[in-house]
């Protein structure tokens, strides 16, 4: 620590006597000061301090250097002080977000591994999992999901579920699932659980298990899904949910996951089947392919490749779905169209059962979250049909 500049000091502590409210600036300039006086009961408060100054910040350099000097303040917090771990973990969260946000990859991930070794996990594990190396996040993701709270438990799940997958290790995504899906089961029984993301879980473990050569598995789920929809379409909900949307989006896109690129760290891709963290360069350059998808589908049209087309247009709806889909306003009128263009295109291939049966069943889970029960049964019905057939 340098020499201190006791009329520094004074006037620092002047400034937080004298009434009225002062701005955040005024409030960093005084703690900065102060903090070399009083480290322990001034860092944490200059902490604080430049976390909230950074997200108030419209200039990403500004918001870069702010969490940067968060995060050197954190460190400096005497060891033992109360809420220490979480004040630098806040402070290392503002950085790696603005380090991501700037390109500043590698750097980023080095932030998110400081924040592992303190104990918050999650965002590495997000970051692994958008370069392709799944089993490290997937073991990421198992402490977090033994230790989490029930209200965090399907994200938790279903991350853990995505990055085994990814791994190739589809024996033990599937037990992970299943763990899921048997408390979403006791749950719902309970009215603890929606319906509706009952049928959701239902229907991403049938698709789980058809990848893997299970078709009996996956057809006794269908069949099971199908039950609860005819439950929903004759009685609804049994009692009313604030917002599920965010689980129908999180598994209508990890059942894309496949269609699109393989993820490394050279060219990252989202991290499927959460959206409780998200590094924003990859989450911005995924979502920045609609233009140049949208202008794909145009030249499919013309050209009439109705199967390529159709792929397309799926790729190009999850992606709405992840921008827009947890938005309240509007949401079936926004929606139906993508959707209905899917069943349309797929009803334009008459040699291809399973694209119909694919289409049908996205429509029928866009309006479960809908809350469109009959018409969700009936797509619902008839993809079931057609899969039974094959």
């Amino acid at each position: 620590m340098g020499k201190i500049d006791h009329d520094a000091v004074l006037r620092a502590r002047m400034l937080l006597l004298r009434s009225g409210r002062l701005s955040l600036p005024e409030q960093v300039g005084a703690y900065r000061v102060l903090a070399e006086a009083s480290p322990k009961a001034y860092i944490p408060k200059l902490v604080d301090a430049l976390i909230a100054m950074k997200y108030e910040s419209r200039d990403p350099g500004a918001r870069l250097a702010l969490a940067a000097e968060a995060v050197e303040a954190g460190r400096k917090i005497e060891a033992g002080l109360p809420n220490r771990t979480e004040r630098l973990c806040r402070a290392l969260d503002a950085y790696q977000s603005t380090l991501f946000a700037a390109g500043r990859r590698a750097e980023g991930r080095a932030v998110c591994e400081e924040m592992a070794e303190a104990g918050r996990t999650g965002e590495l594990a997000v970051a692994l999992a958008e370069e392709g190396r799944f089993a490290e996040a997937a073991e990421l993701n198992e402490r977090a999901a033994r230790n989490s709270e029930p209200h965090l438990r399907f994200w938790n799940m279903v991350e853990w579920t995505a990055n085994l997958e990814g791994a190739g290790r589809h024996d033990a995504a599937s037990a992970v699932f299943r763990e899921l899906l048997d408390e979403s089961r006791r749950e719902a029984a309970r009215q603890r659980e929606a319906l509706a993301v009952l049928t959701w879980e239902l229907m991403h473990f049938s698709r789980m298990r058809e990848a893997t050569g299970h078709e009996t598995d996956a057809a006794a789920l269908r069949r099971e899904a199908l039950s609860v929809l005819e439950e929903l379409a004759t009685t609804g909900e049994p009692r009313n949910w604030s917002c599920v949307l965010a689980w129908w989006v999180a598994l209508f896109a990890l059942s894309g996951r496949a269609d699109e690129p393989l993820a490394s760290a050279e060219s990252p891709m989202p991290a499927f089947g959460t959206s409780l963290h998200r590094s924003r360069d990859t989450w911005h350059a995924f979502l920045g392919t609609l233009p140049e998808l949208e202008a794909e589908a145009v030249d499919l049209r013309a050209a009439g490749r109705l199967p390529e087309l159709a792929d397309v247009q799926r790729r190009i709806t999850i992606r709405m779905a992840l921008r827009d889909g947890d938005h309240h306003c509007r949401f079936e009128e926004h929606f139906k169209p993508y959707f209905d263009e899917g069943v349309a295109l797929a009803r334009r291939l008459p040699d291809d059962p399973a694209r119909l049966a694919r289409a049908l069943t996205d429509r029928s889970m866009f309006l479960v979250a809908a809350r469109s029960f009959e018409r969700a049964h009936t797509d619902f019905a008839e993809a079931v049909a057609l899969l039974d057939l094959r």
